[in-house]
């Protein structure tokens, strides 16, 4: 591990465990991403952005979160031979530490783009690509051991016995523990034979409105009860409201606020999530910690631009308990967060000097993405 990271699992490892904490494999898109824009662009119209960077997109955002906590993170993933699959590969090879070992590049195969335009707390998309030259099973083969792989529910033949041959269920078989997420379903089906696979599943983590749409509930709550008889560890996010989750490995129920904050584009936030939801996971925190860790991140991470940009890393996360905790304000909401986040002075003490933060990532010599304390 490099000089200055930190390994939150550190003390836990034992010579017979796997050398990869988390593996996930989909699609990487380069990501442009213009922010302060004062509108959005009309037909035979030019605007101006204040600020623009470039960064690694699609599933390298989970890959990113994961590994800036400090998770050994394993990404399986087509790369094009184009010098945006140059950029994207060097960027999460060298910068970030993700492990690409699983991936491969394809001759003539353009990497797929994404076009983010932020403006008015919102964003817009634009994206062009094409599908993986190679299907992600047949690309990965036997995947490598770890204790906890990420998938999505929602891509062909992902887990159950008609897929034994997938990568998510190889392995599962090989003892990982699975953490499953969704999309959107833009056909507005919402089947529930989706939510089969969770029987094959340690944590299924969708947010309030996929968690509603595909348990046919009215509320969160209703959803979380629902899905909590399916899979061990069922986790709701709902945004600013925060999340809810039951785990019935350890009997723990709870419920989590977010941190106030000034959303600016929530781009990767649910990667960030995800992937913190796994680190507390692997670490048997308990759950009101997870939950506590995993929005603080999210929230981090929605007060910056730029998708994987945003990410933070435990540099970030120490700065932000530090202003916290020596925070002079004494009201009740300074006071919840104190003794809600009590359990980070157990950790930031060990985290080093010069832990991860957020890094700059731009085909650009320099990014010039607006970066908001």
């Amino acid at each position: 591990m490099s000089e200055g990271a930190y390994d939150p699992l550190g003390d836990s490892r034992h010579p017979d465990d796997p050398d990869i904490d988390v593996f996930l494999s989909g699609t990487v898109f380069l990501d442009i991403v213009f922010t302060g824009l004062p509108k959005m662009p009309s037909a035979g119209t030019e605007v101006w952005a204040e600020g623009m960077g470039s960064c690694p997109g699609g599933i390298a955002n989970l890959a990113i979160a994961a590994s800036r906590l400090g998770l050994r993170t394993s990404l399986a993933a087509a790369f094009g031979d184009d010098d945006y699959a140059d950029f994207c590969w060097r960027t999460l090879d060298e910068q970030e530490s993700v492990d690409l070992s699983r991936s491969r590049r394809f001759e003539h195969w353009h990497s797929p783009v994404t076009v983010s335009m932020a403006c008015a707390g919102d964003r817009s998309m634009l994206t062009h690509g094409h599908e993986s030259p190679l299907p992600a099973n047949l690309m990965i083969g036997q995947p490598p051991r770890s204790r906890a792989v990420i998938c999505d529910l929602t891509a062909p033949d992902t887990l159950g016995s008609a897929a034994e041959n997938s990568w998510a269920e190889l392995s599962r078989t090989d003892g990982a523990l699975v953490f499953a997420d969704v999309g959107w379903d833009p056909t507005g089906m919402w089947s529930s034979q989706m939510l089969d696979q969770l029987g094959y599943c340690h944590a299924f983590l969708p947010n309030a409105g996929e968690a509603m749409a595909y348990t046919r509930t009215d509320s969160p709550q209703e959803a979380l009860y629902t899905l909590a008889d399916r899979v061990p560890l069922a986790v709701v996010t709902n945004g600013a409201e925060g999340a809810m989750a039951i785990d019935s490995t350890t009997g723990e129920e709870a419920h989590v606020p977010a941190p106030r904050v000034t959303a600016l584009d929530p781009t990767g936030a649910g990667d960030v999530f995800g992937a913190s939801m796994v680190l507390g996971t692997l670490s048997g925190w308990p759950l009101q910690n997870r939950l506590a860790f995993a929005s603080a991140c999210a929230s981090l991470a929605v007060q910056q631009f730029g998708g994987s940009l945003a990410a933070p890393g435990w540099g970030d996360i120490a700065d932000w308990w530090h202003s916290v905790r020596d925070h002079g304000s004494r009201d009740a909401y300074h006071t919840s967060l104190v003794r809600r986040y009590g359990f980070l002075d157990e950790l930031v003490p060990t985290v080093p000097v010069g832990a991860v933060r957020r890094a700059a990532a731009t085909i650009a010599r320099y990014a010039d993405v607006a970066q908001v304390p």
